[in-house]
């Protein structure tokens, strides 16, 4: 009986114990709790209806439905059951894209700051022009930097700020260093233009090239997934 009980040290005992221990089940992680969602974009954002390009629809071009694209498929994702309804603003801004240097920001920072939003998803790029220069550069990202911090406070929001839907070297690496600047989440889907099943064309045909270059409803899924899972802090 001595010889037996001189095999169990404590040491020994104490590492039977932690063997025999349960590990306890994986805790999912919760979801990010936000409760007012800003998204500024372009037309891959939100676009009205426009005959002369052959589409009718009054949201992400060119989803095949409302619920379908981007920001609508984000909204529900962070939206919590038992929770109030996540309230969301969604705005074109496609005009300061086009003419950034001198788009006067003020009516829509007015507007936006009054939504007084916890998470701003930022989703711009694909309308402006490659900038030819260093001043250009500089421009597009000192304007957007200007707009993106004019939008914080002193608790937030949290800030996302995605590349290019057609990645684009210059812009993106703007675009990612304004976002580092600000202190917000880059998320790179330039590479989802590489597989054109992404591409709205791939899904159904369209009377107009440029509706039918937009992310399908794949597409939009794909982007919807690259920021949920930066917002849970996955890479």
């Amino acid at each position: 009986m001595r010889r037996f009980q001189q095999w169990f040290t404590p040491a020994l005992v104490l590492t039977l114990l932690v063997i025999a221990t349960p590990t306890p089940a994986q805790t999912p992680e919760p979801k990010p709790s936000f409760h007012r969602v800003l998204f500024l974009g372009n037309s891959i954002t939100k676009h009205g209806p426009k005959e002369k390009i052959g589409w009718s629809g009054n949201w992400g071009m060119a989803a095949s439905k409302e619920d379908k694209d981007f920001v609508h498929l984000v909204a529900n994702a962070l939206s919590k059951t038992g929770e109030p309804p996540l309230e969301t603003m969604v705005r074109n801004m496609s005009g300061f894209e086009r003419d950034y240097a001198s788009y006067d920001l003020a009516p829509l920072l007015e507007e936006v700051i009054e939504f007084d939003s916890d998470l701003v998803i930022l989703a711009i790029g694909e309308n402006v022009a490659k900038p030819d220069s260093a001043e250009a550069e500089k421009t597009f990202a000192d304007r957007t930097r200007e707009f993106l911090q004019a939008l914080k406070r002193d608790d937030g929001p949290v800030i996302v700020v995605r590349s290019c839907f057609w990645g684009n070297q210059t812009k993106d690496k703007i675009l990612r260093q304004v976002c580092e600047d600000v202190g917000g989440i880059f998320v790179d889907i330039s590479q989802l233009s590489e597989d054109k099943s992404n591409f709205a064309r791939s899904e159904r045909d369209f009377a107009h090239q440029g509706v039918a270059a937009h992310p399908g409803d794949k597409g939009m899924q794909a982007i919807a997934d690259a920021i949920l899972k930066a917002l849970h802090g996955e890479p």
